[in-house]
Formats: C-alpha cells, sequence, structure tokens
C-alpha cells in the first residue's frame, strides 16, 4: 500500500520538531495596562498602579481570581515598587481626561502569581472587537472605550479590527473555517467579539474555540450596551477557557487539516507551546490528519478550546479513536 504524503513528511520532520518556532502575535504587551484616571496626582497614581496591577495578575495567571489568596493584598498596596515605567496621557479636553499606561517587571509578576499559590497559565490571546454603529459603520477604538475598559478589567486584552482587513462578516459570524482562518493570520486570535448597534439595544456574537455564541442585550446608552456587553463576553470566555486543573490528564487528540509536513511541524509546535501540554507523542496518520497521545494539565476538551482562542485552529468533527479532535486552520 503507498503511505500518503502526510505520514512519510511526519516521519522526516520527527527529528526537528523542537526547533519549529511558534510565532503568536499580541497588540501590546501583557504586562502593560492603560487605565483612567482623573487627575496625576500621587494618589490617583497609586491607586492606579494597583488596578492595573490587578488586571495584570488575571491575565497571566490565564483568568484566574487571585482577590482571595494569601498575599495578594500586601502586592497590592507594594504595586508600586514592581512598575518598571508609566506615563500619562491626555485627551486634550478642558478640562482633559488622562489615562496612565503601566508597565510592571514580567519577572516580578510572575513571583507574585507563583507566591500566591496560583500557576503562571499562559496569556489569553487578545478579543478582537468588529462593532458596527447604527449607521452600519465600524466603530474604532476611540468609540469603543467603555467596551474596552469592561473587557481590560477582566484580564483580557483587546485588539481593533482594521475595515480594510476583514473576512465577510456574516460568514465569521457563523464561525465559518475560512473566515475564521484569515483573522487568526491577520488578528492572531480565535476571540472576536462582534456587535450591530441600533437604537438602544445591540445584537453581540462571541466566537471561541470555533464556535459562535449569539445574544440580545437593551441598554439606556451606549456605555451601558458597552460595559455589560464585556461583562458577558468575558464571562462567557472565563467558563470556557479558566478551566483549573486538579491532576494530569492523558488521552488522544485527532487533529485534521494538515496539508504538508510543515501544517504538522506548526501544529506540534503549537501544542508544546501551550503551558498546560506536558507531553505529546504520534500514535498514526492517515489522510490529512493525525492521531496524538496527549498529557495534559487539563480536560482535552477544555484544552481543544484553549488552543481554538490562539486562532489556528478550531474544534473538530468527532473521530473514532479520539477524546478530543481539532482542525488546523491556514
Amino acid at each position: 500500500m503507498r503511505l500518503s504524503r502526510l505520514p512519510i513528511a511526519i516521519l522526516l520532520f520527527g527529528l526537528f520538531l523542537g526547533l519549529v518556532p511558534v510565532v503568536q502575535g499580541q497588540t501590546t504587551s501583557p504586562y502593560t495596562v492603560v487605565v483612567p484616571v482623573p487627575d496625576t496626582s500621587g494618589t490617583q497614581r497609586n491607586q492606579a498602579f494597583q488596578t492595573a496591577l490587578g488586571q495584570v495578575l488575571v491575565r497571566v495567571s490565564g483568568g484566574q481570581d487571585l482577590s482571595d489568596k494569601p498575599g495578594y493584598a500586601e502586592a497590592m498596596q507594594n504595586a508600586a515598587g514592581i512598575v518598571k515605567q508609566f506615563q500619562y496621557q491626555a485627551d486634550g479636553g478642558n478640562p482633559p481626561t488622562f489615562t496612565l499606561a503601566v508597565s510592571f517587571d514580567q519577572g516580578a509578576v510572575q513571583r507574585l502569581v507563583t507566591q500566591m499559590g496560583a500557576t503562571t497559565a499562559g496569556v489569553k490571546p487578545p478579543l478582537l472587537l468588529i462593532v458596527k454603529g447604527s449607521d452600519g459603520q465600524l466603530l474604532n477604538k476611540n468609540d469603543l472605550g467603555a467596551l474596552s475598559s469592561a473587557v481590560n478589567k477582566r484580564g483580557y486584552q483587546v485588539s481593533y479590527a482594521d475595515p480594510a482587513q476583514l473576512p465577510d462578516l456574516g460568514k465569521l459570524a457563523d464561525a465559518d473555517p475560512a473566515a475564521l482562518s484569515a483573522i487568526g493570520r491577520l488578528y492572531h486570535t480565535g476571540l472576536v467579539l462582534m456587535g450591530d448597534l441600533h437604537a438602544n439595544a445591540a445584537d453581540w456574537t462571541l466566537i471561541s474555540g470555533g464556535q459562535a455564541q449569539h445574544w440580545n442585550a437593551q441598554g439606556g446608552n451606549q456605555d451601558n450596551l458597552f460595559a455589560d456587553a464585556g461583562t458577558a463576553a468575558t464571562g462567557r470566555l472565563g467558563q470556557a477557557l479558566n478551566v483549573i486543573a486538579t491532576g494530569d490528564v492523558n488521552g488522544k487528540l485527532w487533529v485534521s487539516g494538515l496539508h504538508s509536513a510543515m501544517d504538522y511541524a506548526n501544529m506540534v509546535a503549537t501544542l508544546r507551546a501551550d503551558p498546560s501540554v506536558r507531553n505529546i507523542y504520534t500514535v498514526s496518520a492517515q489522510d490529512d490528519g493525525v492521531l496524538l497521545a496527549v498529557k495534559a494539565g487539563m480536560p482535552l476538551d477544555n484544552l481543544v478550546t484553549n488552543l481554538a482562542a490562539g486562532g489556528r485552529v478550531m474544534e473538530g468533527s468527532s473521530h473514532d479513536g479520539a477524546d478530543a479532535t481539532l482542525r488546523w486552520l491556514h
């Protein structure tokens, strides 16, 4: 029997997988936060440092709420001590509105997370915001302040869509694989919040794990609609992504959509880059898919959801002998 190209390529590349780099894009550092401040006084600055550190701790711990952990209150009081740099910005209004960009020392933040008995579970990809105003035009960063602020407060970063670089939005709302692949290439994320405003209401679609969730909301004004949407979206993401494991899990993972040896190599590198993956090896290959034995720090269904957040894969169709499935996106 003639072997397909993929199994042969797997054999040829097997010795070199550890050398494949993983490229991940983010709009800003996870250790940098921008928070609003009423003025530039020292009192407000120290309060902003605490607010910013709280957001960074949630990010770096993979969405865990550390506020009840031993040492959290002390860390907040000493937030200024691990600030690397900060910078004010004013909007030019009269009176001006200020924001403060705060960057923390990466090593110090990671040590704090560990000292609190948590794990640095890996920073989640940004949530891409694609929101249409009542006129049908996409809103920009300046229009979405209330939404991005609500998302940031719960430990997630945001990125903003370029109207000139978007797939068909109807297909994206249906979680079409080609549309999701385009989002992954352009924005390096698989997390998308789409909104359509009309009067004092909005239709929302959250895409996570290659799946779309839809809901409608009413609000007294646009800022309220945005704040509620940010809370709802991060709550749904938290249920799916913030799974804290109690022990290692062994299982079989089927990955389809691998059209070349490079696809296979990048897929394995993506798995190895996930901090919850302890060990993987290839069991078999057939057509455009491979069956992997995986040891991970969470159930494989949850691992699939977390991996899909990065925009390179989505949940696949069920496969015989597999506990969970992925589809590689191009």
